[in-house]
């Protein structure tokens, strides 16, 4: 963690990040893939993890909302992606949650048309894995936040 509080950086690799649990196969399933593993890579830096110290627990949710919708076809041009994301941090030592909070992401796409499915296709699972990177970052600060303030 290049600039950052090396003891800082050494809580956070100690932290062991649990699979989620969304349902099998749903397109929450693989967003749920892309949260785990950017998480794991933010508070590692990808040198691998320190011996547990905390174990980090995660519920997600996700949304789809139509913003933009075409009056003369009654279509969506622009959606947004949501994802809720409910977490606790527990103490391995004393199974003691020491972080419980919450946090958010939404991210808008386009759907271009009818005859560009594809595009449409595409412009979601973009927008999924925006939403992914921001809820591990999220975390990932507050996380911070906690192994420097303690609260």
């Amino acid at each position: 963690m290049p600039g950052g509080n090396p003891s800082v950086a050494a809580a956070l690799s100690s932290v062991q990040v649990e699979p989620l649990r969304t349902p099998r196969g749903t397109r929450l399933d693989r967003v749920g893939v892309e949260v785990r593993n950017g998480l794991i890579f933010n508070l590692t830096g990808g040198s691998g993890q320190a011996a547990p110290t905390h174990r980090l627990v995660i519920d997600l949710s996700s949304t789809q909302q139509q913003i933009i919708v075409d009056i003369s076809t009654g279509r969506s041009d622009v959606q947004t992606y949501g994802i809720d994301a409910r977490y606790r941090l527990i103490e391995l030592a004393t199974n003691k949650t020491v972080v419980n909070s919450a946090t958010f992401a939404r991210v808008s796409f386009n759907i271009p048309g009818q005859q560009q499915r594809f595009a449409g296709e595409r412009g979601l699972r973009d927008a999924e894995d925006r939403a992914a990177v921001e809820i591990a970052d999220n975390i990932r600060n507050r996380l911070a936040s906690y192994f420097t303030a303690g609260t």
